[in-house]
């Protein structure tokens, strides 16, 4: 069977959920039994998101492979359940070095190198390459951006024309619009998506399905008028409404039976889908049956909650698990700084301390950890969470005055957590991070082997700096355990503390991890152990 492309785009507005649309398209196709791969097209001419800054680009995902890349690789994998590799993420930086890098090499034989067709090509080239080497029956990608962008033209028209190449029947189109409420008028207005289609259709795509961001339903007149103006059949126009959870989304559109028109357009022979444990999910998610619990992310980029949203989605993941709904307090560590931990901490359940990187805010993470540490709130550190958490230990507990990161204090007289061997001689900033999968040897009888009932895991890094080998006798003999080291080169990657209830720490970043079905285990314990905290203070009557 030859390999189906669909194409996910977006129009009027970003952030309209194409990523979520796409991966849960992916869902319902991987539900009727295909082997389903998805990749993101971003127009930017980043190589990639590495060197941005949170507040510009969110969080930046790093797979299995070491790639760092967009945030909606992380939704994939969640939704998909399954890892993915750096092939699924493809800038205009990537395709355009690429492209100099070969005309450099003299391959293009003294040709004038053209947008069309060899950039084209290029990115087409990216599109099947990935179906090839994965053997699936459907390839999805997402082009970034908006119609109209102007950077994004080169992705359109590759898709544009891989359907003269592909055929009709290999190749689908689907469109992300908003339909927005004007209260002053009180009606949803079609005009914006009307736009957009017409801006596709003038480059040369006619979109096969159109999928509606809306905050209500659609009436019968606005699909209507929406299909009328996209040339489409009524039910080919879909609506995705706002709801509880990114999870439900899969469910509204297979009730819609968007995955039905899905197959049938491209004439695949599937049988119906069993969403029983995504619905089982979904109510898990609505309706927890121990309540809830309240954990506080101290990091200090709080205000874009997409900079920790994997964190944050498996916060939900480790709820379900657990029975209960997680509260997320997100505390700036800046703003500890200013008021002090108590002021900001006071009544939580649990305590996260998530990566980062730069000086600011980084006191205020060190105040957190001794809150957790002195109060007995459960505690999990990642990477900087981490590093922090052995920088408070050293000061606090060891009596190391002004022990620190060499990243924050190069003159430190206590470097207890210092820069990788391998670091020192790099000079570029982009790609140059330990990044990727290593395999992590727990140790047994800790913490951190009960919580993995494992002896050998793979975690995944993106740091540059290390617990310094030359302390860890001194921390050791504290109660400040190390009870994971990289198997193969011995760099402490887990951290625990002997005598509290539930404090450990990471080197590596387990939210990329997580998934919906499979929570990750650190981020199942903290809860379980911050529902733990939450039912005997209500017994001493401290809630």
């Amino acid at each position: 069977m030859a390999v189906k492309y669909i194409f996910v785009t977006g129009g009027v507005v970003s952030s309209l959920g194409k990523g979520i649309t796409a991966a849960s398209i992916g869902l319902l196709l991987q539900k009727r039994g295909l082997q389903v791969t998805i990749l993101k097209f971003d127009p930017y001419l980043n190589v990639d998101p590495g060197t941005m800054n949170p507040f510009q680009h969110g969080e930046v995902f790093v797979t299995e492979d070491g790639a760092e890349t967009d945030l909606d690789l992380g939704h994939y994998e969640r939704f998909l359940h399954r890892n993915l590799t750096r092939d699924s993420n493809v800038t205009a930086g990537q395709v355009y070095y690429a492209l100099i890098q070969k005309e450099r090499e003299g391959k293009f034989l003294g040709k004038t190198v053209q947008v069309v067709p060899h950039l084209t090509d290029e990115i087409k080239e990216r599109v099947r390459k990935l179906g090839r080497v994965q053997h699936v029956d459907v390839v999805i990608a997402e082009i970034g951006g908006t119609v109209g962008d102007i950077e994004s033209l080169p992705f359109l028209e590759a898709i544009r024309q891989m359907r003269l190449e592909e055929g009709f029947e290999n190749t689908l189109f689907v469109h992300v619009t908003l339909v927005p409420y004007i209260p002053s008028a009180g009606e949803l207005k079609t005009k914006p998506t009307q736009h957009s289609v017409q801006k596709l259709r003038e480059i040369g795509i006619q979109p096969d399905f159109i999928v509606c961001r809306t905050d209500r339903p659609l009436t019968r007149e606005v699909r209507n008028k929406i299909a009328l103006f996209a040339t489409l059949p009524r039910d080919a126009v879909f609506e995705a409404l706002d709801v509880e959870t990114i999870y439900e989304v899969p469910l509204v559109l297979h009730r819609q039976a968007l995955d039905s028109h899905i197959v049938q357009r491209l004439q695949l022979d599937t049988p119906e889908p069993d969403l029983s444990d995504w619905e089982q999910l979904v109510e898990g998610i609505k309706n927890p049956p121990k309540g809830e619990v309240e954990i506080a992310l101290c990091g200090k980029y709080v205000h874009l909650k997409d900079a920790y949203k994997s964190v944050l989605e498996a916060f939900v993941h480790a709820g379900v698990a657990n029975g209960v709904r997680v509260q997320v307090r997100l505390v700036d560590t800046e703003e500890i700084e200013k008021h002090g931990a108590e002021t900001l901490l006071e009544g939580v359940d649990g305590i996260l301390v998530p990566g980062g990187f730069g000086k600011r805010g980084v006191e205020g993470k060190i105040q957190a950890v001794r809150y957790a540490r002195e109060n007995g709130v459960p505690f999990l550190g990642i990477c900087l969470g981490m590093q922090v958490a052995t920088v408070e230990f050293a000061r606090h507990v060891l009596g190391l005055r002004d022990a620190h990161s060499t990243e924050f204090n190069p003159h430190t007289p206590h470097p207890v957590i210092t820069l990788l061997p391998e670091q020192e001689r790099v000079k570029e900033l982009g790609g140059t991070l330990r990044l990727g999968a290593s395999p992590i040897r727990i140790r047994r009888n800790t913490l951190a082997w009960r919580v993995y009932q494992d002896d050998l895991v793979l975690e995944r890094h993106r740091h540059r700096y290390e617990f310094n080998p030359e302390y860890r006798d001194r921390f050791e003999r504290a109660g400040f355990l190390i009870s994971g080291e990289e198997a193969t080169r011995g760099l402490v990657e887990i951290i625990e503390l002997r005598d509290h209830p539930f404090f450990i720490a990471g080197q590596f970043h387990p939210e990329f991890k997580s998934r919906p079905m499979a929570p990750h285990p650190l981020f199942r314990a903290l809860v379980a152990a911050a529902l733990e905290r939450r039912k005997s203070r209500h017994e001493t009557g401290k809630v």
